[in-house]
């Protein structure tokens, strides 16, 4: 195995580095991850800036593609992470990027691919983090691959909050009717987060693909960002530490119009409840006059309208309950958050020989949240009472 070592030089930190540390990720996001550790300081160290017209020179993270890296990682890739593990690396996140730096002018400096490691905040020291780099160098040698960088970053992992989505549920539940916008179904109500006014759908879910097990949904690209005449710019997400443009389901009208047709449900159950109460008054006088027939006929439609109104009170406590959970649980945006914007290009028109109008977005879905209710695509189609419409027939 090839010996690495020799590429990382123990730095002794002091005032300097922890200028690097604090600004070497400048640019990247509007707050830069603090820096721990780098491989390559020895063969670029960062140039603190000087003068009274000195200023950072700013970074880009991309994407790495055409890479040997990229041939082997899903080989490289759990090898890097059992490594991390085993020698007890607080690691938090693994990304393979390249950054880009301001040159001189409109030069763009292209660097390395660097192996990006993210670690939770005071959790690795220098020494630590030169023989964990060492290792894994090492570990890419074996795959012949000599022209990477590591670096360890602070970062903190974090699920999006709020509830995971609901199951569907049979037509017998007294919130099939409501509960479908916070289902997995086709068709969910979405916005983007920051601009939860502009609503629209989501087409289906797909797959990455690969040894991914990432699901990701496709929608239309003037749902996710403002597109007119002036307007029509194309997005990919960067790498983990990148700024997310966010999704969530249910924009600001939408959840009104949720909260409001769960009070409606409500309201024709409790109207249900009057009218059940006066018929079952109706055959408790009928029970006691009449011929012996009249009687049992009575009887029946009292046991059988008690039943229906025992029914309705429940329905009624039910959706109260749902109507609370919702209001506490799915009422501010961010507990509506379900992904984030992965790939959007810009509006294109006249496509191929057909001259179709390309307009779609996808966005990576938060696994959590779908997890338990999530059973592919398919359509929920409702209540109905035709018999050729049976619950196994709703999965398409």
């Amino acid at each position: 195995m090839q010996d690495v070592w020799p590429r990382l030089p123990i730095v002794i930190m002091d005032d300097a580095d922890d200028i690097e540390a604090m600004f070497y990720y400048s640019g990247i996001s509007p707050t830069p991850p603090k820096l721990v550790y780098r491989t390559g300081s020895a063969k670029a160290p960062w140039v603190k800036p000087t003068g009274l017209e000195s200023y950072r020179k700013l970074k880009q993270v991309r994407g790495v593609f055409g890479h040997k890296l990229n041939v082997v990682w899903k080989d490289v890739g759990p090898r890097v992470r059992d490594l991390l593990n085993a020698q007890r690396v607080a690691w938090t996140s693994i990304d393979v990027v390249r950054f880009i730096t301001d040159g001189n002018g409109d030069e763009k400096l292209h660097g390395p691919v660097v192996l990006w490691v993210g670690v939770r905040p005071n959790s690795l020291l220098g020494e630590e983090a030169f023989n964990s780099s060492a290792e894994i160098l090492n570990l890419l040698a074996s795959f012949d691959i000599d022209d990477v960088e590591v670096e360890y970053r602070e970062s903190v992992y974090k699920r999006s909050a709020g509830p995971a989505l609901l199951r569907s549920v049979s037509n017998v539940n007294t919130t099939v009717d409501v509960r479908g916008p916070l289902t997995p179904a086709l068709g969910l109500p979405i916005a983007a987060s920051d601009r939860p006014g502009a609503q629209g759908t989501m087409a289906l879910y797909f797959a990455e693909g690969g040894h991914s097990d990432k699901v990701l949904g496709l929608t239309c690209h003037h749902v996710l960002f403002k597109t007119d005449a002036t307007t029509n710019d194309g997005y990919t997400f960067a790498a983990a530490s990148a700024p997310r443009k966010y999704v969530q389901l249910l924009g600001t009208r939408a959840f009104d119009k949720l909260l409001a047709s769960i009070k409606i449900r409500i309201d024709r159950h409790g109207i249900m409840v009057e009218i059940y109460e006066g018929q079952i008054k109706r055959l408790e006088l009928r029970s006691y006059v009449g011929d012996e027939d009249d009687i049992a006929e009575a009887m029946k439609e009292l046991k059988k309208t008690q039943g229906l109104l025992d029914d309705a009170k429940e329905a009624i406590k039910n959706l109260e309950r749902f109507y609370e959970k919702v209001e506490k649980e799915w009422s501010e945006p961010g507990q509506r958050t379900i992904g984030h914007v992965r790939s959007s290009p810009a509006v294109a028109f006249n496509v191929g020989p057909e001259g179709f109008t390309e307009d779609w977005g996808a966005f990576e879905l938060d696994g959590p949240k779908f997890k338990d209710a999530f059973m592919g695509n398919f359509i929920d189609l409702g209540a109905f009472s035709d018999s050729n419409l049976t619950t196994g027939r709703r999965l398409v």
